[in-house]
């Protein structure tokens, strides 16, 4: 899969002042300008290599590398270069910078154009305006359940939100219920024992005036799901038979749907056109990345890039082009052209720092680091996502979050148990969600 590396580029640089853009690979992968004496973020381990940066690719010690992007600012007042991948929709060349002596040697192991401009954030606005997509439509505001009831969420709970939302009279256009809901990682349709009826929840959140949202991890497949016992052909698998590895989450090995296997696109149509009949018109569809994962599908001549995009087609198909698609954990650059909001960033959390200090993982500072990183990509590619605002006591540094999230201009959702604000988060929210200083 992986052609060697040819040179693109050489530059002179200012040591002292030149900084490198890396864009990474999908949502959760670090992204971001580095100063050359820094250390760009690198998986502190093999399962988030896999979960969270691009698989199966290593970066040599001393080298920058961007996923189809890499910008180079080589601070010596001579213009901005960018090497952009030539066609990201069916190719995401690596694109690698190694510093010696003063100058940068640029090498990509497929094809991409050089671009030129004044900063990093405008030449890579200027590439993406390049793609002559439609402006993205705006998107509504959303409760979450996410960072408050992680998977223990109850219907109860949603029904508590939902009442609070008018006693605090906040502009909440959609109530989203995350992950919790499911039976399992691929039994969508088969409610965990904490849920009574998807259709009902969605009956009283519309009652209310709002809009009902939902969580799909639609390419991920949990081995101790009914989907994989009965459906074990629907699953991708590796060249010499094993199941494909999509990770390690929620302590399971994870697996992949194969959306090539006509039964198995049957099944996800199924999935999504009884949840948009049900009454569903906003629609999370996390851990993508899983979608464009190596391995043997059903259809042999299609390559991982392109069996993701036709399974997102497949999704957006069964909804429906009026319901709202939020995607996250994707590939980023092979995801144009077909999301309305996109997560730009690893998840927030009630906590500044990552695990291990690994910036792929949940934490304010990793999620503000990349998602100042990809500020350019909102408006052009899709809605940025930076992720929610936490406003409750409880949270750490909840002032720099909130300001950080009402910065990005993007997509405003809140996931607190509401009645937890004080008086500062009712305020906080109410204002981010009524688009504050947009």
């Amino acid at each position: 899969m992986h052609h060697p590396f040819t040179p693109v580029a050489t530059v002179p640089v200012d040591p002292a002042r030149a900084r490198v853009h890396e864009e990474g690979w999908q949502s959760w992968s670090p992204s971001g300008s580095y100063a050359l004496g820094e250390k760009p973020y690198r998986p502190t381990n093999d399962n988030w290599g896999t979960v969270c940066y691009r698989p199966g690719v290593t970066v040599p010690e001393d080298a920058f590398q961007g996923e189809g992007l890499l910008a180079l600012d080589p601070g010596d007042g001579t213009p901005v270069r960018l090497w952009a991948a030539t066609d990201p929709l069916t190719e995401v060349p690596s694109i690698r910078l190694v510093v010696t002596d003063g100058v940068a040697e640029v090498g990509a192991d497929g094809p991409v154009k050089e671009w030129t401009g004044a900063t990093v954030q405008s030449v890579l606005g200027d590439w993406a305006d390049s793609l002559r997509l439609a402006a993205p439509r705006p998107a509504p505001t959303v409760w979450c359940s996410w960072y408050e009831y992680f998977t223990a969420v109850t219907e109860d709970d949603i029904h508590e939100n939902l009442r609070a939302m008018d006693t605090l009279d906040l502009p909440v256009d959609v109530v989203q219920i995350d992950d919790g809901y499911q039976k399992a990682l691929g039994d969508w349709l088969t409610l965990s024992g904490r849920f009574r009826s998807r259709e009902g929840i969605a009956d009283a959140i519309r009652a209310r005036g709002r809009r009902a949202g939902i969580w799909t991890a639609p390419f991920l497949v949990d081995p101790a799901s009914d989907l994989a016992a009965e459906h074990p052909e629907w699953l991708v698998r590796t060249a010499d038979g094993d199941f494909t590895h999509a990770g390690r989450n929620w302590g399971h090995d994870l697996r992949v749907l194969d959306t090539t296997h006509p039964e198995a696109a049957a099944y996800l149509t199924e999935v999504f056109r009884t949840l948009r009949a049900e009454g569903y018109d906003y629609f999370k569809v996390d851990f993508l990345y899983a979608g464009a994962l190596q391995g043997v599908r059903h259809d042999a001549e299609s390559d991982a890039l392109t069996a993701y995009r036709s399974g997102i087609r497949l999704i957006r198909d069964a909804i429906g082009e009026d319901a709202y698609l939020l995607g996250c954990g994707a590939p980023l650059l092979a995801s144009i052209g077909l999301f309305d909001a996109m997560r730009v960033s690893p998840d927030t959390a009630p906590h500044r720092r990552p695990e291990a200090d690994d910036y792929s993982q949940p934490g304010q500072d990793p999620a503000e680091f990349t998602g100042v990183g990809r500020q350019w990509q909102h408006g052009r590619l899709w809605i940025n996502d930076p992720d929610c605002l936490m406003a409750r006591p409880a949270v750490e540094t909840r002032e720099r979050w909130a300001a950080h999230v009402e910065a990005t201009g993007g997509l405003m959702a809140s996931s607190d148990r509401l009645l937890s604000l004080d008086q500062w988060g009712v305020e906080t929210t109410r204002r981010l969600l009524s688009g504050g200083a947009r």
